[in-house]
């Protein structure tokens, strides 16, 4: 199983700096790829009545695609991952264009987690809707791949129309793998349709192996192997006891997980050699 980190944006400085120091420090523990998350605009509690959302506006969200190129000329080999950009909330064609300039500048590094979010109030400020955002990232997924791998493309779908236009450059990787997060059945049926990878949080319990199994099924209905699949799943190091590290992530390979994320965040660590710390412990535990 491939094991990688998370980007701990708002726990360490956003000194570009500080931001080299962590990415080549956890390229140098031979960690195999970063995780990014994604958000563009934060919500004031105070400005919304009944608001109950994870982040506010207070929360530091660097934009991925940049955070991406940033990091790509500051490192080698470790993999680039989002986790995950809301996609239905995003230009399809921008979003193509953008990801294909990361992967072309990464010497095609990028995997392109995607997802279709859970904050109407940002959609609602980025001016698209909520309401259809699944349907709608099914035809982005078609498109972005028609996009990424041909020079000009014509497609007229219920959503988008584009018509003898391109990318240029195009991607290193054609495509670009599109691993797709959340744990709705709906989701899990569209990554056993169309995705190359599934993103999913939280412990490898009775829930995570009932939705493994579901997803192997709908594999099946889909024509598609198990091992055309990646499978990512994470740790929280704050939530897990440090005696349980190693059994949490042979739980989650043995429910067949291919790749794994430590997440070092919401730890009260503030600087980045506390974090490179705490990651260097869990990756010494975990290869003990």
């Amino acid at each position: 199983m491939k094991v990688g980190a998370i980007f701990p944006q708002d726990n360490i400085s956003s000194d570009p700096v500080a931001i080299r120091d962590f990415v080549q420090g956890v390229e140098d523990m031979g960690f195999e790829h970063l995780l990014f998350y994604d958000h563009v605009l934060g919500i004031n509690p105070e400005l919304r009545n009944n608001w109950s959302g994870l982040y506010t506006h207070e929360a530091l969200f660097h934009e991925p695609m940049v955070l991406m190129g940033f990091v790509a000329a500051a490192t080698n080999r470790i993999k680039l991952v989002t986790g995950v950009v809301v996609l239905p909330q995003r230009q399809t064609a921008l979003v193509a264009k953008q990801a294909a300039e990361v992967d072309v500048l990464s010497g095609g590094r990028l995997r392109l987690g995607i997802g279709v979010g859970w904050n109407s109030a940002e959609y609602e400020s980025l001016n698209e809707d909520f309401s259809n955002r699944g349907r709608r990232c099914e035809e982005q997924i078609e498109l972005l791949r028609r996009l990424w791998t041909s020079p000009t493309v014509t497609y007229e779908g219920q959503w988008h129309r584009i018509y003898g236009a391109g990318i240029n450059p195009l991607p290193v990787q054609q495509p670009i793998p599109i691993w797709i997060g959340g744990k709705a059945d709906a989701t899990l049926r569209r990554v056993a349709r169309i995705g190359d990878g599934w993103i999913i949080l939280g412990p490898p319990n009775v829930t995570a192996r009932d939705m493994m199994q579901r997803l192997r099924k709908y594999m099946q209905e889909a024509h598609r192997c198990w091992d055309q699949l990646g499978v990512q799943a994470g740790m929280h190091v704050g939530k897990v006891p440090q005696r349980d590290w190693r059994n949490f992530v042979r739980k989650w390979q043995a429910l067949g997980a291919t790749h794994f994320d430590i997440n070092t965040r919401r730890m009260g660590l503030q600087t980045v050699d506390a974090h490179l710390q705490v990651l260097r412990r869990v990756k010494t535990a975990l290869e003990g």
